[in-house]
């Protein structure tokens, strides 16, 4: 999941878009339309279906020519608002804060069907639920973002008080910090860390916030304008996007040589590490339903969002997100 700067009315960083169906629609005869398309992270593994999308033609024979653009997923989320740019990838939390900033984003396709945060801590600590969190440190990133939305999460549908551990903000350095035994658990990334610290000689115990309580996770966002102006655009970024992700499920290997021309030093890296993010990474875009938001999962996502007071009030839902336009 990317790992972002939160939005502008709160302070720090957020923390971290697919089955069988309709066909692509055929190659356009016109020029390829461009579109820069905010990402939110760095080059990863985690984007393989854009990859695979791009690598072959899929998004072309829709009439898009597709432009990575790594910036802060914040700032993707503005320019899509304005009516700058198209589209962009953003997480749940980011589209219910923008609404509520008057930003007219609506979320069209549910890439991550699983909200990827989690809490670890080493198997010898002994903690296996979230009542074991009770009084421990717990390390976390900011205090703002898809960490901290998570954390309260997976707390508050545990029936536990996320104050009743001791929440320390350590930046993206939860490896680090559980392998010196700075704190005694970390908020993380199911899809990183803990593959991470296995490696490193840690087993860690996860407690997923997907395993407790459904989250509107990452996904593929556009606006208003663009959904009442070219609907037909919206729906072949849709139709390549999931042939992008059916490719990579249906083939990880394919997928990771494809990542190879895309993320630089890729081959450098330690590959058994990043091809287990990958595949760790494809448990979360399984679904019944490719792309299909769950309304309750929206509700549940505004109902952490106001608990927290990060969102003041309720907001219309039937227009932060919607499912007319999957493939």
């Amino acid at each position: 999941m990317m790992k972002t700067p939160g939005w502008r009315a709160i302070a720090g960083l957020l923390a971290a878009a697919f089955l069988l169906g309709a066909c692509a629609a055929p190659p356009s005869t016109e020029a390829a339309r461009r579109i820069r398309l905010p990402m939110g992270y760095i080059p990863n593994v985690q984007y393989a279906p854009f990859y695979v999308a791009v690598d072959r033609g899929y998004f072309r024979e829709e009439g898009i020519e597709l432009e990575f653009d790594y910036a802060f997923e914040t700032d993707g989320v503005a320019l899509v608002g304005a009516g700058e740019l198209p589209f962009s990838l953003a997480s749940g939390e980011q589209v219910l804060l923008a609404r509520a900033q008057e930003l007219p984003v609506t979320y069209v396709y549910a890439w991550w069907q699983g909200y990827p945060v989690a809490v670890a801590a080493p198997v010898a600590s002994g903690i296996q639920t979230p009542a074991d969190l009770v009084g421990k440190r717990i390390g976390i990133p900011v205090l703002a973002g898809a960490s901290f939305i998570g954390y309260q999460a997976l707390m508050r549908a545990a029936g536990v008080p996320p104050e009743s551990a001791r929440l320390e903000v350590i930046g993206f350095n939860q490896v680090e910090s559980l392998l010196a035994g700075q704190t005694e658990a970390a908020v993380v990334y199911a899809n990183n860390e803990p593959i991470q610290l296995e490696h490193l000689g840690m087993p860690v115990t996860v407690l997923r916030v997907a395993d407790y309580v459904p989250l509107s996770s990452n996904g593929l966002i556009t606006n208003e304008a663009t959904l009442a102006s070219d609907p037909e655009l919206v729906r072949g970024m849709l139709r390549a996007l999931r042939r992008g992700v059916d490719d990579v499920l249906a083939d990880p290997d394919a997928a990771f040589e494809v990542c190879k021309r895309y993320v630089e030093g890729l081959e450098e890296m330690d590959p058994t590490v990043q091809r287990e993010v990958l595949e760790a990474s494809m448990e979360f875009w399984r679904g019944e339903r490719a792309g299909w938001s769950d309304p309750q999962a929206w509700e549940n996502m505004q109902d952490v969002l106001l608990e927290t007071e990060l969102l003041k009030a309720p907001i219309d839902l039937e227009r932060a997100f919607s499912n007319d336009y999957l493939p």
